[in-house]
């Protein structure tokens, strides 16, 4: 949150309160000019400072409601035709440092899913963000014929499945939001999410968690070519 959008405001809307108070006193008192002047400027002031704390709101709601953060990058490398070795990095996080893997995918397409939990949109405001477990990779087929009948290949992608209580990650914070959902009913709801893109030699993606779920990026002419191809990729 940027506080000076709020500060700012506020200062303003007390010395325009203070210059209005100012100027009704002065015309009580018999202060025509000065106090029709002082009015008129403390109640410009004060409407500038509404106005300016309305619009901080909006942004702050949009940018909230809006945010995204990353949580893996992809690289895909072809070994074979619809075989490809797939590197997985997940970024630092808290106290997870930064890891990488590679696995082996069979496929024309990657697909990452993920738990993830969701707040209630007024909990996002307030500066909640959807948390999110990565669960697995697979290879998907872009024809179901070969989806039911080609090579699969699935690997985890958390190798802390349980935290210190002894329950899975997403488990253990959906558990805690339920037992105090009477007192503060902030969680909308606890999902699997996943997103896929088709894999090329030398493509290069990334994977961002948003307030609603995973969402996947092309990010080096090899994955947005291979993208464009059927696919509906934003420039």
């Amino acid at each position: 949150m940027v506080w000076w959008w709020w500060i700012l405001p506020a200062a303003v809307a007390v010395l325009g309160g203070l210059w209005l108070i100012s100027s009704l006193v002065g015309l009580f008192k018999g202060r025509i000019l000065s106090g029709l002047f002082g009015t008129a400027g403390g109640g410009l002031l004060l409407a500038a400072a509404t106005t300016a704390a309305l619009l901080a709101q909006n942004a702050q709601t949009y940018a909230r409601l809006t945010y995204e953060r990353p949580v893996a990058t992809i690289t895909s490398r072809q070994l074979a035709p619809q075989y490809f070795e797939v590197t997985v990095t997940q970024p630092a996080e808290g106290e997870r440092a930064e890891r990488t893997a590679v696995y082996p995918v069979h496929g024309d397409e990657w697909r990452m899913e993920a738990q993830v939990l969701r707040w209630k949109p007024w909990a996002n405001v307030l500066g909640l963000d959807s948390q999110y477990r990565l669960d697995r990779l697979s290879g998907r087929y872009q024809t179901i014929e070969q989806e039911r009948t080609g090579a699969r290949s699935v690997h985890a992608l958390s190798s802390d499945a349980a935290d210190p209580d002894g329950l899975p990650w997403s488990l253990s914070v959906w558990d805690t939001a339920r037992k105090y959902r009477r007192y503060v009913d902030a969680v909308d709801t606890l999902y699997g999410s996943g997103a896929y893109m088709p894999m090329t030699d030398g493509g290069a993606y990334e994977v961002w968690i948003t307030q609603s779920g995973l969402i996947a990026r092309p990010t080096n002419a090899q994955a947005r070519e291979a993208s464009a191809g059927g696919w509906v990729v934003a420039n």
